[in-house]
């Protein structure tokens, strides 16, 4: 089996921070299913009682509307509401106020966001598959979207505009945002996060977080006493979250439709003896700040970087400014270092564990990333860290986690869009076909389906 250890051993690291677990895959010729239930992840403890908690906010929300979410608020945000929409005044102010620096920065990430995601726009496609026989994809955006932006630990202004950029490039023509109430801003959510808003010209915000924000967007607001407006229901649910704005995603999908489980943010880094340890301490601590239950991997084909890595990481931890979350993230069951026999091995460990983010910092990174299956979003190289694709790229940092790169995207513009089918016949090709139809109507003892296309083909509406 293979071999687990608490840390690179002690004499090689500093002592001040924290140590992260190892485990070492080498000589395991494992295959993809047994690989991924070795990796690191969350605790299933952890996940059982947020899908419980999840499941009770979206009964009280859908069943009580805005009074559970008023009770919901004191709770867990401190903070006592009577209207929950965010009034334009609010919005104006904060973007009247906001840090000149911190406009500028919000600009420019827009810019190269927006540029990005109108790239991403898929085209409407048309072929005629035999003479007279015509179909086209056309691609339209749904109607009304409902995007989420977290609050707690951090300001999250970056995900304003990584979620709303992508939907406008798809024409959506209804936005709403919803974002925790803030205690210490009179129950309004951080002025920034609003202010990202007001720059990006979404009027309708709400002061509604968590699992139970994405519960009143899927089913909607009745309006009462104290909020004359309405919450229209959304067509599509976006955003990043914890790990309970995953799991209400997963359980309002029947309901909704949903980008994808965005939840606790995650890091990967394959790296090989060329790679800079402090870079790589760096970028693993960097997520690990998001949150306690952030997950920081490492993959290495190389021992000697491995040790090199966890003595800057016990170095630089210490001393960041949110050390003691860090250290939660780091020496947590959903983060460690992962010891490998070589770079492909290296790549079949970040596949199994298909990690939201995945750095490759190797000799050669564009080789490697051309082999990489499963991320949700990929940096290649020494320059190109994960919180640059957090701000400024052009890229998005709405992405999968958990897992479920496997299957999902990141945030995009064709995720606010659909394909709708047009199929157009002449009677020619009708005719043409017709034959085919029959045959596999008559073999699926369904001849209502085959005399469909009989009346129309055939001058006695065979079938009869």
């Amino acid at each position: 089996m293979a071999r687990v250890s608490t840390s690179i051993p002690a004499e090689t690291a500093p002592t001040e921070g924290p140590a992260m677990r190892v485990l070492d895959l080498r000589g395991r010729d494992l295959d993809p299913a047994a690989l991924a239930g070795l990796l690191p992840r969350p605790s299933g403890e952890y996940l059982a009682h947020a899908e419980e908690s999840v499941a009770q906010i979206i009964r009280r929300v859908r069943a009580e509307g805005a009074p559970a979410l008023r009770e919901l608020s004191a709770r867990f945000d401190g903070v006592e509401q009577s209207g929950l929409r965010v009034p334009p005044e609010a919005l104006e102010r904060a973007l009247a106020e906001l840090d000149p620096g911190v406009r500028e920065a919000l600009e420019t990430a827009i810019g190269r966001i927006r540029a990005f995601a109108a790239a991403q726009k898929p085209a409407t496609t048309e072929l005629e598959v035999a003479p007279g026989a015509r179909l086209v994809n056309r691609w339209t955006p749904v109607r009304r979207v409902g995007l989420y932006v977290p609050g707690g630990l951090a300001v999250y202004p970056s995900s304003v505009v990584m979620n709303a950029v992508p939907a406008q490039a798809a024409g959506v023509e209804s936005v709403v945002l919803c974002t925790p109430p803030q205690r210490e801003f009179g129950g309004l959510p951080h002025p920034t996060t609003l202010a990202a808003a007001a720059l990006l010209s979404i009027e309708e915000v709400w002061a509604i977080g968590g699992a139970q924000a994405l519960a009143a967007m899927a089913h909607g607001l009745r309006p009462d006493e104290q909020q004359p407006q309405p919450l229209e229901p959304v067509d599509i649910l976006t955003g990043p979250g914890n790990v309970y704005v995953a799991m209400a995603k997963r359980q309002l999908r029947s309901v909704v439709g949903v980008d994808g489980e965005a939840g606790t943010t995650e890091i990967a880094v394959i790296a090989d003896a060329a790679a800079d340890p402090v870079y790589v301490a760096a970028d693993l601590i960097s997520q690990a700040e998001h949150d306690p239950h952030a997950g920081s991997v490492l993959i290495t084909d190389s021992a000697p970087l491995a040790e090199a890595v966890a003595r800057q990481v016990r170095v630089q931890a210490a001393r960041t400014q949110h050390a003691e979350r860090v250290a939660q993230a780091l020496t947590g069951p959903q983060s460690g270092v992962v010891l490998t026999d070589s770079l492909e091995h290296s790549v079949a460990v970040a596949d199994a564990w298909a990690p939201e983010h995945l750095e490759i910092q190797t000799a050669d990174p564009r080789v490697v990333a051309a082999r990489i299956r499963n991320a949700g979003a990929v940096f290649l190289g020494p320059h190109s860290p994960v919180p640059l694709g957090d701000y400024a790229a052009g890229s998005n940092h709405v992405l999968p986690t958990g897992g479920s790169a496997r299957w999902a995207s990141g945030l995009n513009t064709a995720t606010f869009m659909k394909v709708v089918q047009l199929i157009e016949y002449s009677a020619e090709a009708l005719a043409a076909v017709a034959p085919t139809v029959r045959a596999l109507a008559e073999a699926e003892d369904l001849p209502a389906h085959g005399r469909a296309v009989a009346v129309r083909t055939e001058p006695t509406g065979a079938g009869e």
